[in-house]
């Protein structure tokens, strides 16, 4: 993966021959191509997680951006994503977002229906899962979170998150 701009000088993995040394990652800005995302990176079933700015690929210390693919007629596992503050922007297809709500005393099941162009939050902790009822068509969502790589903590079952714990 060629993550600097070829413009730049030491654009062949960082380096500057005049130099002799590699930059900080941090001293310069990174172009992640759309064909150089990473797949490596922490999985739930049912969906596809890549990894496009993380502290492995440009020294971000805190936030991970990427890419989650999830297939026509599939729900992922229930996760939550740990301590991370979770964005989620809709970019293709009308993924649905569940989890479990008690506002209303007792434990409702609670289903987001999203488009293209919607954003969703997940708090810290909070157990949910994806779900893409499409027959056809993949889900795709741009993910941002606050941590620098991808906490990922998968659950056997929703349950309501206890915030008095927190």
């Amino acid at each position: 993966m060629d993550a600097f701009h070829p413009d730049l000088p030491g654009h062949d993995h960082g380096s500057d021959p005049a130099e002799g040394s590699t930059p900080p990652l941090r001293a310069r800005l990174h172009h992640i191509r759309a064909d150089a995302l990473d797949g490596d990176t922490a999985q739930t079933g049912g969906m596809r997680r890549f990894a496009a700015i993380s502290g492995g690929s440009v020294g971000s210390e805190r936030i991970w951006m990427g890419q989650t693919h999830v297939a026509p007629e599939t729900a992922s596992s229930n996760h939550h994503h740990g301590e991370s503050e979770t964005a989620i922007h809709v970019v293709k297809g009308h993924p649905e977002f569940v989890f479990l709500d008690n506002s209303g005393g007792t434990p409702e099941e609670v289903r987001i229906r999203t488009s293209p162009g919607d954003y969703i939050f997940v708090p810290p902790y909070v157990p949910h899962r994806e779900e893409n009822p499409s027959p056809d068509d993949e889900a795709v969502v741009v993910i941002a979170r606050s941590t620098q790589e991808a906490i990922v903590v998968n659950l056997p079952e929703l349950y309501v998150l206890d915030t008095g714990t927190l």
